[in-house]
């Protein structure tokens, strides 16, 4: 089973936002990368089928795969990056309290991707809405 990393998105309440935000900022020909302080010890299981799920305003809905991680520099200065697929696929959202950096999230506890399900071609903010209110 693949080891996947969930973070929370910072400065993105939404799906879309994240994706202007992507058009907006994407250099011709430069990976998605993800820049975070520290590297995952397990970065080889990351990469074998892993996944970066992203955390807005307290709920997963959406995960990108991970291609790469790497730490570039060293010292008090080594960061790490993590190159992501452009694709960005939505998931069943899935409530999560707020943390600082990023977390391990085994493959049993992650959320299953939305086109698995029929959403009926509701917004997802609705979709959510019934699923916490427990009429979906």
């Amino acid at each position: 089973m693949p080891l996947h990393m969930i973070k929370l998105c910072v400065g993105c309440d939404t799906v879309e936002e994240l994706l202007d935000w992507r058009r907006e900022n994407a250099v011709s020909g430069q990976p998605w990368i993800l820049r975070t302080r520290q590297t995952p010890k397990r970065a080889g299981e990351l990469t074998e089928g892993g996944s970066l799920y992203r955390v807005y305003k307290g709920v997963i809905l959406s995960r990108q795969r991970i291609l790469s991680v790497g730490t570039v520099g060293s010292g008090q200065q080594a960061r790490c990056e993590v190159e992501l697929d452009e694709d960005v696929i939505l998931t069943v959202p899935q409530p999560r309290r707020a943390f600082q950096g990023w977390r391990y999230l085994e493959a049993k506890d992650a959320p299953a991707d939305l086109d698995r399900y029929d959403a009926g071609g509701l917004p997802q903010d609705l979709a959510r809405q019934l699923r916490e209110a427990g009429a979906w």
